[in-house]
C-alpha cells in the first residue's frame, strides 16, 4: 500500500514538473514577445518624433506672407480652370453647332448634284433614238 501511495506520489509530482515546465516556457516566451514589443515600440515612438519634427521645420519655412501669396495663387488658378472650363464647354458647343451644319451643307450640296445630274439624265437618246424631256429642278 505503502509502495502504491509513493508511486502515485511520485506520478503526481511528475505531472506538476511538466506542467510547470509548460508555463515556465509560456512565461520566458510572451517576457520574449514583450521585451520586443517595448523595442518595436520604442522605434515607432521615434520614428514619430523625427517625422513630427520634420513638419514643425516645414512650417516653419513658411511665412505667414508666403501662405497668403500661396492662398490667392491657388484662388486664382481656380478661377482661371472654372473660366478655362467654361470656355471649353462653349467652344464644344460651337464645334458641335459647326458639324451639324456641315453635314446639313453636305446633304444640300448633294441633293443640288443630284438635281443637275438629273436634267442630263433624262436628255439622253432612248432606245428609240429620241431624248426625254428635262425634268424640272426641285426646291
Amino acid at each position: 500500500m505503502a509502495e502504491a501511495g509513493d508511486r502515485r506520489t511520485q506520478l503526481l509530482a511528475d505531472q506538476d514538473e511538466e506542467r510547470e515546465a509548460t508555463w515556465r516556457e509560456r512565461a520566458l516566451n510572451a517576457e520574449d514577445a514583450l521585451e520586443a514589443a517595448h523595442g518595436e515600440i520604442l522605434a515607432q515612438r521615434t520614428h514619430i518624433c523625427e517625422l513630427l519634427g520634420q513638419v514643425r521645420d516645414l512650417e516653419a519655412e513658411w511665412t505667414e506672407e508666403a501662405i497668403q501669396r500661396i492662398t490667392t495663387e491657388n484662388t486664382t488658378l481656380k478661377q482661371r480652370v472654372r473660366q478655362l472650363t467654361a470656355d471649353n464647354r462653349t467652344l464644344d458647343e460651337r464645334l458641335k453647332a459647326a458639324r451639324s451644319n456641315l453635314r446639313f451643307q453636305d446633304r444640300r450640296v448633294a441633293d443640288l448634284e443630284a438635281q443637275i445630274a438629273e436634267p442630263m439624265a433624262g436628255n439622253r437618246p432612248t432606245t428609240s433614238g429620241r431624248a426625254s424631256s428635262p425634268v424640272t429642278a426641285r426646291t
